[in-house]
C-alpha cells in the first residue's frame, strides 16, 4: 500500500468525531504533523498525540495574529521546552504576510514578529528540531536571512508562495516545501512544483482550511493529498507509485518519524 504523511494539518481545530474520522478513515495516512497556533493549542495536539499514535505535534505561535506579550512568551517558551520530546518540530511560526497586508502594519510591528520569529529559529536551534514556517512572497527572503545567520538546515516552508530568485535560494539550502490540494488548479503552484526538487516536496491537506476547484464545499480530509500527488506526478512526468515513494520518505526523513 501507498504510504502518506499529511506535512501540516491544524488536527486542534476540528472537532472530536472529524478527527476520529480523519485519523480512522484512510489505513494510507501514516502520520500527521500538527502544527500548533498558540500554548493551549500546542497542549490540544499533544493531549491529540496521547490518544492517537499517528498524531505527531508541532509546537508554536502562528504569525497572523497579535504578537504575544513577553509573560506568555516565556511561557510558551518554557513550556515547549520541558515538553521538548513530545513534538516533532516547531510550528506553526513565521511572519503575518496576510494580517501585514490588512491592517498596514507599521515597521515597529513588523519588527516584533521578526524578533520572536528569530526567537523561534534560535529554539529550533537550541532544541535540534526541524521548523515548519509561514512566510510567504516577499516575507520568504526575510526569514531566509535568519535561517542563513544561525544555520538552520531542517526548515519547512508549508503551502509557500514566492518568486524564482527566493524559490532557487530556499531549494539550493536544501529547505523543504509542501503543496496543498489546490496544486490541482492553481497555477503559481504547478510552477512551483514543477522547478522544485522532488526530493524536497511534502504534501499536506492544511485542514480545516477549505480549498475549491473539486474539493469546493467539500471538509478538508488528507484523502485529498492523493489527488495532490497525482497531480504533482503528472508536472513530473513520472509515476505516481515513484512519486508517493519519495514524498514519503521525504516527509519520513524530514521530522524523524
Amino acid at each position: 500500500m501507498l504510504k502518506m504523511i499529511d506535512a501540516h494539518i491544524h488536527l486542534d481545530h476540528y472537532n472530536d468525531q472529524e478527527i476520529k474520522d480523519i485519523i480512522e478513515r484512510d489505513s494510507s495516512l501514516e502520520a500527521l504533523i500538527s502544527v500548533s497556533f498558540d500554548l493551549e493549542s500546542s497542549k490540544k495536539n499533544k493531549d491529540l498525540a496521547n490518544i492517537y499514535s499517528k498524531v505527531k505535534p508541532a509546537f508554536g505561535y502562528h504569525p497572523e495574529q497579535t504578537p504575544p506579550t513577553e509573560k506568555q512568551m516565556a511561557e510558551l517558551f518554557s513550556w515547549i521546552k520541558s515538553h521538548q520530546n513530545d513534538m516533532v518540530a516547531i510550528g506553526e511560526v513565521g511572519l503575518p504576510y496576510y494580517l501585514g497586508k490588512e491592517q498596514k502594519l507599521t515597521t515597529l510591528q513588523r519588527s516584533q514578529y521578526i524578533e520572536l520569529l528569530e526567537a523561534f529559529i534560535k529554539l529550533s536551534k537550541e532544541l535540534e528540531k526541524p521548523i515548519v514556517l509561514h512566510a510567504v512572497y516577499e516575507d520568504a527572503p526575510i526569514v531566509c536571512d535568519l535561517l542563513e545567520r544561525y544555520s538552520l538546515p531542517k526548515a519547512h516552508f508549508h503551502w509557500f508562495k514566492g518568486d524564482s530568485k527566493t524559490i532557487k535560494r530556499m531549494a539550493d539550502n536544501g529547505y523543504y516545501i509542501s503543496v496543498t490540494p489546490d496544486v490541482l488548479y492553481e497555477e503559481e503552484i504547478q510552477h512551483l512544483v514543477q522547478s522544485y526538487p522532488l526530493q524536497q516536496i511534502m504534501v499536506e491537506s492544511d485542514g480545516p482550511w477549505p480549498f475549491e476547484g473539486p474539493f469546493t464545499g467539500k471538509m478538508t480530509h488528507p484523502f485529498m493529498m492523493k489527488e495532490s500527488i497525482k497531480t504533482i506526478s503528472q508536472i513530473k512526468k513520472l509515476s505516481i507509485d515513484e512519486v508517493f515513494h519519495h514524498i514519503f520518505k521525504s516527509a519520513k526523513s524530514f521530522f524523524s518519524i
